[in-house]
């Protein structure tokens, strides 16, 4: 992982101090240097944290392009940079990567490369030539950037508290924060600041002040597969093989392995050296360490398990707090943190991880539920999941359209004024009668955002630069064009394409067979109501004398204990954290 930050306006140069503080604040996520550089026309200062990856011998950022003055700033990788410069005619010299090939490609044919490009990133891009600052994101957001403007100006960041540190920002409590434990779209609890969102390309004219903004990517332009399942599953074994490899770095990595179908497919197509789970003493429903030492031994990893206790908790919270930047819903939050940490002492820059399957391959229970309703699926087997159908389960012989049903499911909190249910129904109507489709699409503009940004900030907090080869863009839109009945056609078992490809490459049956989903899940929420009560309130009620009084709701609903599905505790806890920095109680 790398950083980027920034400023751009008329007087951009005056600031240059302020951008090299911005880019020092966030010096953890590119530990092989910080730099900042000024724009030719003074009208621009970028920041770059540098994490060498590609070539370990490289010249750290910001990069110029001396002939057409061309400025960039970059975060992330380009998996198929070598092919592409290639088929563009860009010349790469030895010890030049992708972030090179990004600025010759720019400078080359503008914005327009970015359809060209299949990785993860977040960049900007300053061009003289028409005096104006670009960002953009990568298709799925792997990659924050954050920005805000001022007096004129622009300024950007991979993290929120590097702009809360640029200028003032209050805190303000969004709805959603209650619903789904995470702002939505483009908000953060930041008055002033927006994340940019995925496949977005801003323009900020430098000299009028005016800013655009446009999508460059959409799923929803996609046609429906109209082959066979025959040929749909040769098409995606094909994928599945060529583009997960082109994935694997080319230093040592780590792989995430819960155990779990996602994860041991990707064991099996990467042959990780190292692969890293996760498990908790006593707790057998979540323990999947059993199938990870399986899949470790036939790939020729050398499996690592970690093991935290409650007290690993409390002591991790302050430091995981601090990365997120502020609270995200995620169950599987505490254990990815602690998967990370092993993963940087063992000296590994690399980690990588199985998100993508379950959003565009129907792998949640809420999808079965949605889509065959709760008697099907608690009669197929899943009683553990019955607390989450009885959101359902009220409305017996009632016909609950699919987003409807979905909000239920989803939501977390009150949501009074309906602006979950009415996103959600928004987003389930832009697509055809296919109802997986739809899914996806709500799932994106949901419970996406926290999952790809906690796997984010998390391992930057360690200096890790994370990968999600699921996300190549070739085998994502496949994903979604498929048919519902090639992803899921049994009440208890999503994912049917993938479990297919998984058994023909020679997986055993325990991961392929399996029907319960579990991944890096903790016991943090049975914690709190057990041997970290007490702690937990103290915790809550000390936030409670800081926190603004739109905040309060949330942290005095953390006071009542609840099941070991519900988060709601939790939540406030990690808002109670939260305001215990120094840099939000500033911002309250």
């Amino acid at each position: 992982m790398c950083g980027i930050a920034g400023l751009a306006g008329a007087d951009a140069v005056r600031h240059e101090h302020t951008v090299g503080a911005m880019g020092a604040s966030q010096a953890h996520r590119g530990p092989d240097g910080t730099m900042h550089a000024a724009s030719s026309d003074g009208r621009a200062v970028l920041a770059m944290n540098t994490l060498l990856i590609v070539d370990p011998q490289a010249v750290p950022g910001p990069y110029l392009d001396r002939a057409s003055g061309v400025l960039l700033a970059f975060n992330g990788e380009v998996y198929n940079y070598r092919q592409q410069a290639s088929a563009w005619g860009i010349p790469l010299a030895a010890r030049e990567t992708d972030a090179h090939f990004v600025l010759r490609a720019w400078a080359k044919i503008g914005p327009s490369c970015l359809d060209g490009l299949d990785g993860m990133f977040a960049l900007a891009v300053y061009d003289p030539r028409v005096g104006k600052l670009f960002l953009a994101r990568d298709r799925l957001g792997e990659k924050p950037l954050y920005w805000r403007l001022d007096g004129g100006r622009l300024a950007f960041a991979s993290e929120v508290t590097t702009l809360t540190g640029y200028g003032p920002a209050p805190l303000v409590l969004r709805p959603e924060e209650m619903a789904l434990e995470t702002p939505v779209g483009v908000d953060t609890p930041f008055q002033g600041i927006q994340l940019l969102s995925p496949a977005t390309l801003l323009a900020f004219d430098v000299a009028t002040g005016s800013l655009d903004q446009h999508t460059w990517w959409s799923l929803t332009d996609r046609q429906p597969f109209a082959g066979t399942y025959a040929e749909a599953l040769a098409d995606f074994s094909v994928v599945l093989a060529e583009q997960v490899p082109l994935r694997a770095p080319s230093c040592d990595f780590a792989l995430l392995l819960s155990g779990g179908l996602d994860s041991s497919v990707l064991a099996h197509l990467l042959r990780p050296p190292v692969c890293i789970t996760v498990s908790y003493p006593g707790q057998d429903r979540l323990d999947e360490s059993q199938i990870a030492t399986t899949i470790a031994r036939d790939t020729g990893a050398e499996l690592v398990v970690v093991e935290p206790d409650h007290l690993d908790f409390t002591k991790a919270l302050p430091h995981m707090m601090g990365a997120l930047d502020y609270p995200m819903g995620n169950a599987s939050t505490f254990s990815e943190y602690m998967a990370y940490r092993k993963v940087a002492d063992l000296g590994l820059r690399v980690v990588v991880g199985g998100l993508g399957p379950d959003e565009f391959l129907m792998g949640y229970v809420r999808h079965a539920l949605v889509l065959f309703g709760p008697d099907a699926v608690l009669n197929a087997g899943m009683d553990a999941y019955r607390p989450l159908a009885a959101k359902l389960m009220h409305t017996a012989g009632e016909n609950l359209d699919p987003a409807e049903a979905l909000t239920r499911l989803v939501l977390r909190g009150p949501d009074p004024d309906g602006r979950i249910r009415d996103l959600i129904a928004s987003v389930m109507g832009r697509t055809d009668v296919d109802p997986t489709r739809a899914l996806t699409l709500a799932d994106l503009a949901t419970a996406w955002r926290p999952l790809v940004m906690t796997s984010d900030k998390l391992a930057s907090a360690f200096a890790l630069e994370r990968r999600s080869p699921y996300l190549a863009r070739e085998l994502v839109e496949l994903s979604y064009r498929l048919p519902a009945e090639y992803k899921i056609c049994h009440s208890a078992e999503g994912k049917r394409i993938l479990r297919d490809a998984a058994k023909a490459l020679g997986l055993p049956r325990e991961v392929w067979g399996s029907r319960d989903k579990l991944g890096f899940a903790s016991p943090v929420p049975t914690w709190l109501n057990g041997p970290l009560a007490a702690w937990a309130d103290a915790q809550i009620h000390t936030a409670l004398a800081e926190a603004p009084a739109s905040w309060r709701p949330l942290l005095e609903g953390g006071l009542k204990q609840g099941g070991r599905f519900d988060r709601t505790r939790m939540q406030a806890l990690m808002a109670s954290a939260w305001f215990h920095d120094q840099t939000v109680r500033a911002a309250a």
